[in-house]
């Protein structure tokens, strides 16, 4: 399938590689026509309208947020088409100031545990990945990106650092008073997919096509979308500078895109 819209983009302004004006660069290259915006835990700043075009790209404003859901596990909401609310705003201030505390501890363990001193310093926005690209990027460390995940930062790993998050309710609540749609994100990432797919009768949508690397069953999404009358999404969640590989058709965008804005 063509993928016409990525819905599911990170930049610079949180873990993602591509900045805000290389957005449409990197669409033309991957023959996508929209792109969400989503980045963890934080609005972009330079983006005012919920839906607008940059360089002739339509760009959606959107935000991936972390939230801990009734059954114990920490699942993504996705919400699209932002009108930013303060209580909205209060509650990513809060979020953002423990990512900055997280990191700090994070770069110590590493840097203790290593030996090294790296190249980074927490702020707004920092999320592993970034300490990842810097343990990849420092000569002493003997490990590459991916490594640095598996051995060293993962979520069993030995410099883990766990962060605060909102509740699943709150969430909710916080998303639809500032977003046109709020879905689940990459319900096969869980390890619980089933509880996450259950958490959708009380959402709008849910990432229907999402680049697992592996083979998924994508029936039980497909029930979810019927059951629960679901807006399906999908994107490339990506944090490089590859655009497409997954996402939406042009006419299951238009679907979506009405969703998000009636008066479109």
């Amino acid at each position: 399938m063509s993928v016409f819209a990525d819905l599911h983009v990170h930049t610079t302004n949180s873990d993602g590689e591509l900045q805000l004006d290389q957005i449409s660069a990197a669409a033309r290259e991957a023959d996508v026509s929209v792109v969400a915006v989503t980045d963890h835990d934080r609005l972009n700043p330079d983006l005012a309208a919920p839906v607008g075009t940059i360089d002739g790209v339509t760009v959606v404003h959107g935000i991936e947020l972390r939230v801990e859901a009734p059954h114990g596990e920490r699942v993504d909401l996705l919400g699209y088409g932002v009108s930013p609310t303060d209580a909205l705003g209060e509650e990513l201030d809060r979020i953002q100031a423990d990512r900055i505390e997280r990191g700090r501890e994070l770069i110590e363990r590493v840097e203790d545990r290593l030996g090294i001193e790296l190249d980074l310093e927490p702020r707004a926005g920092l999320g592993r990945p970034h300490v990842a690209r810097a343990i990849d990027d420092h000569p002493d460390t003997g490990y590459d990106y991916e490594g640095a995940f598996d051995e060293l930062i993962g979520d069993d790993g030995p410099c883990f650092v766990a962060r605060e998050v909102t509740d699943f309710e709150r969430g909710v609540e916080l998303l639809e008073a500032a977003c046109g749609l709020v879905g689940l994100a990459h319900p096969y990432r869980y390890d619980d997919p089933e509880a996450a797919l259950g958490l959708t009768r009380h959402l709008d949508a849910v990432e229907r096509y999402y680049p697992y690397g592996r083979e998924v069953d994508p029936r039980p999404v497909e029930r979810a979308i019927a059951e629960h009358d679901l807006v399906p999404t999908g994107g490339s969640d990506a944090h490089e500078r590859r655009l497409g590989l997954a996402g939406l058709s042009k006419p299951e965008y238009r679907h979506f895109r009405s969703a998000v804005d009636p008066q479109a």
